[in-house]
């Protein structure tokens, strides 16, 4: 098992993350450009969505602007995307994803990743990336898992141009405290997380100073 914020203080720019636990979901968003940063997590009805921080800096929302967190029935979706709202109309997890594909944000093609954890403490994660100039779609199913470990995903195995894509199985890794995990979380390319512990929601925003 991986100590989590030892990997993410080695980490310097993973992009998007989702961690499920035992009773537990974290997602972050990291940023390299001034359009990835301008950005916060704000609740809603069934979730979370991001928000321009500075809306007269927002260039280009069509990727950045999203419901990351949404219910759907007494499942919790999280994704790096509008696959989110995919998956709630169509009321199942694989059939949305089966339906998208990765961004088109050439030459880096970041995947889309997403979790679905059930009221029995089920879940699966999934991500849809390119390979050879097609679509790969893998989804990796558990029947829940021991308390203080997780499994995550990633978009990026780290940085460098282009961005490397997540590769291989999630990883299985140590559970920390929200808190413990924004400071892991590097200084520069942080944005904002959202963890869900137990049913409590917290936020954090690095433009809103925290």
């Amino acid at each position: 098992m991986t100590d989590f914020l030892e990997f993410l203080r080695a980490t310097s720019y993973p992009g998007r993350g989702i961690l499920v636990g035992r009773r537990c979901v974290y997602y972050f968003i990291m940023g390299r450009s001034e359009n990835s940063r301008n950005r916060v997590f704000v609740k809603t009805e069934d979730g979370i969505r991001t928000e321009a921080h500075d809306p007269a800096k927002l260039s280009d929302p069509s990727l950045i602007i999203y419901h990351p967190v949404r219910t759907m029935g007494r499942d919790l979706v999280v994704t790096n995307g509008d696959q989110t709202d995919t998956i709630c109309e169509h009321g199942d997890f694989r059939r949305g994803l089966m339906t998208r594909e990765y961004e088109p944000d050439d030459p880096n093609w970041t995947p889309r990743i997403s979790a679905i954890m059930h009221e029995d403490g089920s879940f699966e994660l999934s991500i849809l990336k390119r390979k050879d100039g097609r679509c790969l779609r893998e989804f990796f199913c558990y029947e829940g898992c021991d308390e203080g470990k997780g499994y995550f995903i990633s978009t990026y195995q780290g940085d460098g141009s282009p961005l490397p894509t997540f590769a291989g199985e999630p990883m299985e890794v140590s559970v920390h405290s929200p808190e413990e995990v924004w400071a892991a979380l590097n200084a520069d390319n942080k944005v904002s997380l959202y963890t869900n512990m137990n049913g409590e929601v917290k936020l954090f925003n690095k433009n809103l100073g925290d």
